[in-house]
């Protein structure tokens, strides 16, 4: 068994809504064919008895190895405590060789359970052990390593539910809510308008408590020390017993209460100074409470105890800690509602302050407290006591929180009650916290949790919005550039500010940020991560569908403009026109609920996605006869068609109409896919509501000139020919050219192509059987890059698509495309009609720029 071509799948795509890994898997003839009596598969359950039944092959397939590797990945990882439910296994068109996918919830744990499925089965193959409870250990370990904390869990968790799109920006806590103009950020329990000097102030506490003073916040009296002599005098100062902590503190780290004494005093001074300057202040009797502000509201509370154990009378304090740590609640980080008591050299210095040794045996039902802070991450529990709070503590607390400007605030109290007043019971503000642990309000040790990530988010984004700026999608095999480029200039023409990918770069409101081909997932991630985009646009071609999935989990507009057999089939196992429909129609299958497809009525492959779609459906198409589109029409449904010259968009008795003599791209309409181009544009942006004025004026203002829309139709004017420069590399494509070009008069008619070397042998020849009963010369050149295919083999097949042509007369090969197209020039009178098909869209454009300005300059 082989493993290649392994691919994390990173959004949607063509296998699931799930994020997965996605591998090739070849197996041998000996490696097919399992069943319960085959030693193979005898084998492998005896090591993995939990793996499932190898089901969901179609029938009469038989079950291999890689089926086998399939249920292994998703069982190691199901084991390890992974949430996670899909995967399949997918015969090819190649003998023996299969598609597995298995979701992941982490990429990294979701590659290592592939890793570590491939050795179980490699065992089982061969004969030899493997140890599962290591494998699945070591699963668990990554996966508690790379997820996410319970504070910024829980916030993530709360904006999943709402339907907030979500972005992990490192491999710590740092994570994007939303997108372009509306993202947000967190980390941890800290958001994005958090202050930095904020922060700075909840650090200082000799500060804060100044400031808290000042507003009339009860706190504790207390200050700084420079030494511990100087530290004693403060004590004496405010009066025993006292509490020493670090200035700039967290976590209770260094922090020791209820001293009275000079030599615990002195010892407690030594464990602070450790973190810093060291803060005396008088020590307040009752309990420690902590209540949680979002905003301007009090969202929990929690009364905390410090970590203890209750002495049975007959184990030692160590093994009744022991016994309290093996509480499957108690884990060693945060990812636990509790966390395992430390038993450490504090501890044993708080036991024997109550004349206690670890191997002491405590007598029955006796309180042994191993610690004098009561924080979770040192073993601490939580009482949720947040329905008992008083009105007037909550105000005090959130003036504190105000007070030293932070939006999300964790307050440590020290009274004998939240259910009364500060001032009756001589309690105060101890401390401030900013980037609190949500932990013990989230699942506390006792009482009713709390929905805190709701809190924090609709903090953040409040009246339910959910930071989604419209997305709209654009896949089909031609035309999508151009579909993409006349809708963002549609949005744009009503003020919004636009992010734009396609296959000649990345543009953010009108700039270009990136140039290439961007059609592919990662540009379309770079566009929603920028804070100036109030919509976007994508083109969403097939090679990154295939490699990544899509970059966003819905989009509120889904447009297919067509789907043709020349669009690379043959490749990463996309064979048949179905095949592509079905990868195609992913960007349909993932519309929000409320979104819109804009799909093709002309065209039943594009038609058969219309159910699809868990949206409404716009059909376009230019025939308004089109049945179809008719038959959506006769519902009330929306369309968008052609009629006597106007572009027509209809929902029921709602009907809007724009001249096409006012859409230069079109030419008075005569260019049909151009036209095509414009309806589906136009539907996509009434489904974003834009108004009719502004889509009329984007219309109106878009030309097809080379900044425009390069390599789509580009029409030149060169010693009174017409010279069309276009990027069409298809047989559907080169057809559309053809009807275009026809109805455009001319005394003679020459074409210059070449091939892309990555199409099958029967759609380069296509398109010269095309184009050879429509051209008088051709001129055949070979692409820069052959893509995979020998010198010369590309021109030989176009050669024989020109076998018996019914009209071209001069048929010429000629080296380079440069040379070509000189060549072309060269030979064109007035009122000849050329089009080159360009293969360096950006070189050649330019270069045919330069030839068109020097022939003008020398007229």
């Amino acid at each position: 068994m082989e493993v290649s071509r392994i691919r994390a799948l990173r959004g949607p795509n063509l296998w699931s809504r799930h994020t997965a890994i996605e591998a090739i898997i070849t197996c041998t003839p000996h490696e097919q064919g399992l069943n319960a009596q085959h030693p193979i598969e005898q084998q492998l359950r005896r090591i993995f008895p939990q793996v499932g039944p190898f089901d969901g092959q179609r029938p009469g397939q038989q079950v291999a190895m890689a089926h086998a590797l399939e249920k292994v990945t998703l069982g190691l990882q199901t084991q390890a405590g992974c949430p996670i439910s899909f995967s399949r296994t997918t015969p090819t068109q190649e003998l023996g060789v299969y598609q597995v996918v298995v979701e992941y919830s982490d990429e990294a744990v979701g590659r290592l359970a592939l890793e570590l499925a491939e050795k179980l089965c490699h065992a089982a193959i061969t004969g030899v052990g493997f140890d599962v409870e290591a494998a699945i250990t070591q699963l668990h370990e990554l996966d508690e390593e790379v997820r996410l904390g319970p504070s910024t869990g829980a916030i993530v968790d709360a904006a999943v539910a709402r339907g907030v799109p979500i972005r992990r920006l490192t491999d710590g806590s740092l994570v994007q809510f939303g997108w372009g103009a509306k993202q947000r950020r967190i980390q941890a329990a800290e958001i994005d308008t958090t202050s930095a000097i904020a922060e700075s102030i909840a650090q200082d506490k000799d500060l804060t408590k100044s400031l808290l003073h000042a507003a009339g916040v009860p706190v504790p009296m207390g200050r700084p020390a420079l030494s511990v002599d100087e530290a004693w005098q403060v004590a004496l100062e405010v009066g025993l017993p006292v509490v020493v902590k670090p200035q700039d503190g967290n976590q209770g780290k260094g922090v020791s209460v209820n001293i009275t004494d000079r030599t615990a005093f002195d010892n407690a001074y030594a464990t602070a100074v450790r973190y810093g300057v060291v803060m005396v202040e008088k020590f307040l009797p009752g309990h420690d409470y902590r209540l949680l502000v979002v905003g301007n509201k009090l969202v929990a509370a929690a009364r905390r105890e410090p970590p203890l154990v209750v002495g049975d009378g007959k184990h030692t304090v160590r093994q009744l800690v022991d016994l309290v740590n093996a509480d499957p609640r108690r884990g060693t980080g945060h990812s636990t509602s509790l966390t395992k008591i430390r038993f450490d050299d504090i501890a044993i210095g708080r036991l024997r302050e109550q004349d206690l040794e670890p191997e002491s045996v405590p007598e029955k039902g006796r309180r042994v407290i191993l610690r004098n802070n009561a924080n979770l991450s040192t073993g601490g529990t939580a009482t949720d006591v947040t329905d008992d709070v008083h009105p007037e503590v909550a105000a005090r607390v959130i003036e504190a929180a105000q007070m030293v400007g932070l939006d999300i605030c964790g307050v440590d109290v020290v009274c004998e009650s939240v259910m009364r007043p500060l001032e009756e019971q001589n309690g105060g503000i101890v401390e401030v916290n900013a980037a609190p642990g949500l932990r013990m309000h989230i699942s506390p040790s006792y009482g009713k949790g709390r929905d805190i990530g709701k809190a924090v988010l609709d903090h953040m984004y409040p009246d339910g919005d959910n930071g989604r700026v419209p997305v709209i999608a654009v896949t089909g095999t031609n035309g999508k550039t151009t579909t993409v480029r006349l809708t963002a200039h549609l949005l744009k023409a009503q003020g919004l500010r636009v992010g734009m990918t396609n296959t000649d770069g990345v543009y953010v409101n009108g700039r270009q940020t990136d140039s290439g081909d961007c059609s592919g997932p990662r540009s379309a991630r770079n566009v929603l991560m920028h804070p100036e985009v109030d919509a976007a646009v994508f083109e969403t071609a097939r090679g990154g569908l295939l490699r990544e999935g899509q970059a966003f989990d819905r989009c509120k507009v889904a447009i297919v403009t067509n789907i043709g057999a020349g669009d690379h089939l043959g490749l990463n196992y996309i064979t048949t026109l179905e095949d592509l429909s079905v990868l195609k129609r992913v960007i349909v299958l993932n519309v929000e609920q409320n979104g819109m497809a804009v799909l093709n009525a002309a065209d039943p492959a594009v038609v058969a996605m219309a159910h699809h779609c868990p949206g409404d459906v716009t059909f376009f198409a230019l025939d308004g006869n089109q049945p179809v589109l008719a038959a959506h029409r006769a519902q009330g449904k929306r369309v968008v068609f052609t009629d006597d010259g106007d572009i027509v968009a209809q929902n029921g008795k709602q009907i809007f109409r724009i001249p096409l003599a006012q859409v230069p791209l079109t030419r008075q309409g005569q260019i049909g896919f151009q036209t095509e181009n414009v309806l589906a544009a136009v539907a996509a942006a009434w489904a974003v509501n834009a108004p009719w004025d502004a889509i009329a004026q984007g219309l109106a203002t878009f030309i097809s000139d080379i900044q425009g829309v390069p390599g789509r139709f580009n029409v030149f004017d060169y010693k009174g020919a017409t010279l069309i420069a276009d990027y069409g590399h298809n047989p559907d494509a080169i057809q559309a050219l053809v009807q275009a070009v026809d109805n455009m008069p001319a005394k003679k008619r020459v074409v210059v192509i070449s091939g892309a070397g990555d199409r099958r042998d029967q759609d380069i020849r296509e398109q010269t059987q095309i184009l050879g009963a429509a051209f008088d010369d051709v001129l055949l050149y070979q692409d820069a890059c052959q893509r995979g295919r020998a010198d010369g083999e590309v021109l030989q097949l176009l050669r024989e698509g020109l076998h018996g042509a019914s009209r071209a007369r001069h048929i010429e090969d000629i080296q380079g495309e440069f040379n070509a197209i000189d060549i072309a020039l060269s030979r064109l009178n007035a009122g000849d009609l050329c089009l080159i098909l360009i293969d360096q869209v950006e070189e050649a454009l330019a270069y045919i720029t330069e030839k068109v300005k020097a022939e003008s300059l020398k007229a």
